[in-house]
């Protein structure tokens, strides 16, 4: 029973910060690709709140439920497949705190271009750059942990 509770939960935390990370990077890019800012401040104020309700609390979860399942389990945390794994949430973590920051600014360099009826200024696309290059790693790093979850490599 708290074996199935563990699993499902945490294969749930899974699901919540790819599909929620997919899905935010899919609207901010098709909203930036506007360049209308009143539609990039609606977007990005509300990417701001998916990341505080879903990312965040599924990043806070995930590792306690991987460390419990493991546990339950027998599994050594110093298996190489799961040590790959949580080194790769780290590199994660490393990618997306500095988004989370970067979304609100551009959210706010935004809301602001909308309200003066100016177009969005040169610093909103040099952070949208950098969100962007921070998002390729960090996308690619969770989907090699959830390959690393279901297929258990040895190495």
């Amino acid at each position: 029973m708290i074996e199935d509770l563990l699993r499902f939960t945490h294969v749930l935390g899974a699901t919540v910060l790819l599909g929620t990370g997919a899905g935010i990077a899919f609207f901010m890019v098709l909203s930036h690709r506007s360049r209308d800012p009143a539609l990039i401040a609606h977007v990005a104020g509300i990417v701001v709140i998916a990341d505080t309700v879903f990312t965040a609390t599924a990043a806070v979860l995930q590792p306690i439920t991987g460390t419990l399942l493991a546990w339950h389990l027998g599994w050594s945390l110093w298996e190489p497949w799961l040590l790959l794994s949580l080194i790769l949430y780290v590199v994660v973590g490393a990618f997306w705190l500095p988004v989370v920051w970067i979304q609100l600014q551009m959210r706010n360099l935004a809301r602001t271009a909308r309200d003066a009826q100016s177009p969005l200024p040169g610093r909103y696309f040099t952070l949208y750059h950098i969100w962007f290059a921070c998002g390729v790693p960090a996308f690619f790093s969770v989907m090699t942990i959830v390959w690393l979850m279901l297929m258990k490599p040895t190495f």
